[in-house]
């Protein structure tokens, strides 16, 4: 038995969070710093990792993971409050880049640019530039101090349910990539799945009451492992009987956790886990796969309108949504450019398309930069469009003040720690002095 998986596993969480501290101090995801992570030590530079077995089984659980803490994330009472904005600018959000990225897929097929690309190929394309990250947004917009008006609200409310709206679309292309498959069994199976979710949301809501009635505020540590049991069990019916993606199974499993009274304890002891290992090893284990030598001049010219096309059609479609809800003129450029960060999601689509041959291995590098580079421009469009702009009257919203909350935790939870250490090191030196 080889242990040489154990190497692997330090490089990578060593080099992981060493880039990511760098590109987080140039206000760039740190998911960004796990992508060069693992370009840097896989063949497309240093050659040091590669993908193997283990990492890529462990690269799996990972992205299963990050769904359930992303579906736990999710309150449903949040996106029935989100307001019609909301809705209308996630719609066009999805429907505009999908449309344009499966576009711009033939076009570039037809140009010679992706010889033997498919259909169902440039559909996924699409289905990859309709993922919206905001973590970027909100640190942008906090800095302008614009966190806190309408068109602040208008996105975090629209990037909520963009996600949910983008893995739906995900859930229909996945399933179509199944050989000999049609629409209308594709959709049918998604039906009975959905309805065998909610049948196991009951089952397991009712679980969790009957097990914190009489747990009595005892032996809390039963709740994490059900809510891992469900995740596991609805990934795998989700992908063995329905034909729909693990992940999408997960993320239910997450909005199922999330409707129960333990949701934010059961989240809490899964942070950690995703955080320091699952994580990024996904990430890193999606930069080992691109193939740097592959990109010539003709490729490196489709990165470029890859990311052109991913942005404009978030300015055009989240600002035609803002645009049907009386958002004036500027305000639809200011939503568009909000919504135009890229991010986990994107690449977690683009690695499913990967794993299930529909996307080719030379679409990995194009993804990433788009990815790279949405996270560069987004900060600098932002400033860009509210320059000169007025001061706009605060909006209330429970979405930023959530945002605010769990900023204010962070702080307090920070300032506890040091407080321990501080307490710790005084008890030793006075035991020292005695």
């Amino acid at each position: 038995m080889s242990y040489h998986y154990l190497l692997d596993l330090a490089l990578i969480l060593l080099s992981t969070k060493f880039l990511g501290i760098i590109t987080g101090k140039f206000q760039m995801p740190r998911v960004v710093g796990s992508l060069l992570a693992g370009l840097v030590l896989g063949p497309a530079v240093l050659n040091v990792l590669s993908e193997t077995a283990f990492l890529s089984q462990l690269s799996e659980m990972g992205v299963i993971v990050i769904l359930f803490t992303a579906g736990m994330g999710t309150d449903l009472r949040e996106l029935r409050g989100a307001g019609k904005a909301g809705f209308f600018v996630a719609l066009c959000g999805v429907l505009v880049p999908m449309v344009m990225g499966t576009g711009f897929g033939f076009l570039a097929g037809r140009c010679g640019w992706l010889p033997g690309n498919t259909m169902l190929e440039n559909v996924f394309l699409g289905t990859v530039l309709t993922a919206t990250s905001v973590s970027i947004t909100v640190e942008t917009l906090r800095e302008l101090g614009r966190l806190d008006t309408k068109v602040g609200s208008t996105i975090l409310a629209a990037a909520l349910i963009d996600d949910v709206l983008g893995l739906i679309a995900l859930t229909v292309v996945a399933s179509l990539a199944g050989e000999g498959t049609s629409l209308a069994l594709v959709l049918v199976k998604i039906v009975l799945f959905f309805v065998f979710a909610i049948v196991a949301s009951f089952l397991a809501i009712r679980a969790f009451r009957w097990m914190i009635s009489h747990a009595k505020g005892k032996n809390l540590r039963r709740y994490p492992v059900l809510a891992f049991v469900i995740c596991l069990l609805l990934a795998y019916c989700a992908e063995e009987f329905f034909g729909v993606a693990d992940i999408i199974g997960a993320f239910v499993a997450g909005l199922i956790v999330a409707s129960t009274p333990k949701a934010k304890y059961i989240q809490s002891k899964f942070e950690p886990l995703s955080y320091l290992l699952l994580t990024p090893v996904f990430f890193a284990g999606i930069g080992v796969k691109v193939e740097l030598p592959s990109l010539n001049g003709q490729l490196a010219l489709f990165s470029l309108l890859l990311l052109a096309t991913a942005i404009l059609s978030k300015i055009i479609g989240c600002g035609l949504g803002a645009r049907l809800c009386g958002f004036r003129g500027m305000e639809c450029a200011q939503v568009g450019a909000g919504m135009a960060c890229r991010g986990e999601v994107a690449l977690i689509v683009a690695n499913r398309g990967l794993s299930m041959g529909v996307l080719s291995q030379a679409m990995m590098t194009p993804i990433i930069i788009t990815v790279v580079g949405c996270a560069v421009l987004t900060p600098i469009l932002l400033k860009l469009v509210f320059r000169g702009q007025p001061e706009a009257a605060p909006h209330e919203s429970s979405l930023t003040d959530g945002y605010r909350a769990i900023e204010q935790l962070d702080l307090v939870s920070a300032q506890l720690l040091n407080r321990e250490i501080q307490d710790r090191a005084e008890r030793s030196s006075g035991e020292k002095g005695d």
